[in-house]
């Protein structure tokens, strides 16, 4: 029943059919009660929001995976002179922050959920660029409504995504005070320490504690990335470095991330070339189209109930 669900809008989930402590049909991975059964938690719902642009995965890892990350984004026509930044979390969790510069700033770590959250970035992003320079933060309170979604207002290509240790981004043109201090200390005492791989895409270090794990969003559709997890599995393939584990996945705005637990010490230049090596194992397996052996049959309904936390 709940493999079903996940492909429903929010509207046609019937009252009581999902329990408030259960995953949310929506498959963005949180309990059904801190998603669209939360008040404020949307009344439509899009699978896959970020769909179509070109750096989805890493938008997705932005937005769920890592403490502390920016990247520029290019706009398209009236606004393509205007200097908008995409940051991970913004201070108080605001939507946007429009600078004395008059740059924006979107932030991706939001506290509403409006059921689609490229429609909610699209609809921040144009209230920002009409607002004066040092606007301050800049919110929704109510659902959008029809309008552009960031789809629509950015250009083309790739995001060049840059990984902070801290906050310290936030405050980088800014004097110093004993508020902002206070508040940066906070925010970098929750970062758990975080690479990204520069060898293929949207794949992420992190250390939580004592513990280093693996986690890349891929983008592919999840009957055939399921399929060619189960293949490697089987040969022992899906181990990226000596001693590692694949630990399952989770699912978070329509795509799935695989998740490895790594031996302790391995750090992130360790993984570079065994995740590029495994890449191409994976674009293999994803282009054999022959049917699953029994062996790779129960090892795909193995990894496909391997369901793990984001956080």
């Amino acid at each position: 029943m709940a493999k079903k669900n996940r492909t429903k809008s929010a509207s046609e989930i019937p009252a009581g059919e999902v329990g408030p402590r259960q995953p949310c049909p929506c498959g963005s991975g949180k309990r059904y009660k801190a998603c669209h059964g939360a008040p404020g938690g949307g009344q439509v719902f899009v699978k896959r929001p970020f769909e179509g642009l070109p750096s989805e995965c890493d938008i997705v890892a932005m937005r769920e995976l890592v403490p502390a990350a920016t990247a520029t984004l290019a706009l398209t026509g009236e606004h393509a002179d205007r200097v908008v930044k995409l940051c991970t979390l913004l201070p108080m969790a605001a939507p946007a922050l429009v600078r004395d510069s008059g740059e924006v700033w979107l932030g991706l770590q939001v506290q509403h959920a409006f059921g689609d959250p490229a429609r909610d970035l699209g609809a921040v992003l144009l209230e920002a660029l009409a607002a004066e320079p040092g606007a301050g933060m800049i919110g929704l309170t109510n659902p959008p409504g029809p309008g552009p979604r960031l789809q629509d207002l950015v250009a083309d290509g790739d995001l060049a995504v840059e990984v902070h240790e801290g906050f310290d981004y936030w405050v980088s043109d800014m004097d110093p005070s004993s508020e902002l201090a206070q508040a940066l200390e906070q925010a970098d005492g929750a970062a758990a320490p975080t690479a990204r791989l520069t060898e293929v895409t949207a794949a992420y270090w992190t250390r939580m504690g004592a513990k280093e794990h693996l986690r890349w969003v891929m983008p592919e559709p999840e009957d055939a990335l399921l399929d060619a997890l189960a293949r490697l599995h089987v040969t022992g393939d899906d181990v990226i470095v000596p001693d590692a584990r694949f630990v399952g996945m989770f699912r978070a705005h329509g795509l799935l991330t695989p998740v490895w637990d790594l031996p302790v010490g391995t750090g992130a230049e360790a993984l570079e070339e065994p995740a590029a090596a495994f890449k191409a194992q994976l674009d293999a397996a994803l282009a054999d189209t022959s049917d699953l052996t029994t062996e790779q049959r129960s090892a795909r309904n193995g990894l496909a109930n391997r369901q793990v936390t984001i956080r």
